[in-house]
């Protein structure tokens, strides 16, 4: 695992179909007593952040395989969580319908640093900038907002027509937002000028619902409620592939992710199953079936053979290398 301070650079080994094949849930926590709503590895230390229906925030070292805080949030409830630069402070949504604002919280001693309010209805995207200490959220009142974690007040307002799904890329330049079938790109210095593109996913008019970029900032990958995962050439808008699974009902979110190299894709479904995919052939590699009926949210971690899957219960899915005829007798 990654250590404290290690970053994203390298896989130890090179993920392959077969290493990916041969994955399967290697620690799983089942102490929840609602879904899990959003999960987030932080960049540079090995924590993952979970928010879930039972309105806990829980703190992992994925290292130790120990959960390292719970902090329950009644009142508010929770929906979307996000790591901020530091390990231990993070952003999230809140879920009861009564305040829609996102708030700054240290795990370290549960106190709320900040209040962002701008958003009269649920947040169904967040997006952090790792760069700087910006962000971007997307709201069902069809307002995109962009904020600075050390201001209340969001720093500019972009509206939109349909729920939209916000990504900034890696390096905070160039933020995306798609909504009714197309994705729009911005420089995040000069955003208020409107988009410098506009890409269409093929005619795919269902409500998008997560938008990400590969960590080298090539490819982007959009879900969307209709059960499709489409991967774009981000500098070009070219539709490289189209994934598809089980259409998802319009309160979950099909979440996908990219490794960390960008060469596989892994998502969830409507079903509850896991696949994972193929970016050069487009084909699907592999999946893994479930006896959940709702998409799990999913993430790669940063720079490991790692993924995690939240639903009922977080599970971790490491390599089988025992299955892995070229790599038994590897230390």
């Amino acid at each position: 695992m990654a250590g404290g301070s290690e970053r994203e650079d390298k896989v130890s080994l090179e993920l392959t179909e077969e290493i990916i094949q041969s994955m399967e849930v290697g620690l799983a926590f089942r102490d929840y007593s609602g879904r899990i709503s959003s999960l987030d590895f932080h960049k540079a230390y090995s924590y993952v952040v979970t928010a879930s229906d039972d309105e806990s925030i829980r703190l992992y070292d994925v290292s130790t395989a120990t959960c390292l805080k719970t902090i329950n949030s009644k009142k508010y409830g929770v929906d979307l969580v996000c790591f901020t630069s530091h390990p231990t402070t993070v952003i999230y949504s809140s879920k009861n319908g009564w305040d829609e604002s996102l708030r700054l919280l240290s795990l370290n001693d549960n106190k709320y640093l900040r209040y962002f309010k701008g958003h009269h209805d649920r947040v169904v995207s967040l997006s952090l900038c790792s760069r700087k200490d910006c962000f971007i959220s997307g709201s069902l009142d069809r307002t995109v907002l962009l904020w600075d974690q050390r201001a209340e007040k969001c720093q500019g307002l972009l509206r939109v027509q349909g729920r939209p799904a916000t990504a900034y890329d890696d390096q905070g330049l160039v933020f995306a937002i798609a909504f009714g079938g197309y994705i729009r790109m911005f420089d995040a210095r000069m955003y208020e000028k409107g988009p410098f593109e506009i890409f269409s996913v093929g005619g795919d008019m269902s409500d998008a619902n997560v938008i990400k970029f590969s960590n080298d900032g090539r490819l982007m990958l959009l879900t969307t409620t209709g059960g499709h995962i489409h991967v774009l050439d981000s500098f070009r808008g070219t539709l490289l592939s189209t994934y598809n699974v089980k259409p998802v009902s319009s309160n979950s979110t099909l979440e996908a992710s990219f490794s960390p190299e960008g060469m596989f894709v892994i998502s969830g479904s409507g079903d509850g199953s896991v696949y994972a995919w193929s970016v050069r052939s487009g084909k699907e590699v592999t999946s893994w079936k479930s006896t959940e009926n709702e998409p799990p949210v999913i993430k790669w971690a940063p720079g490991n053979l790692m993924f995690a899957t939240g639903s009922s219960e977080l599970s971790f899915w490491i390599p089988d290398l025992s299955k892995l005829g070229s790599y038994v007798g590897r230390k």
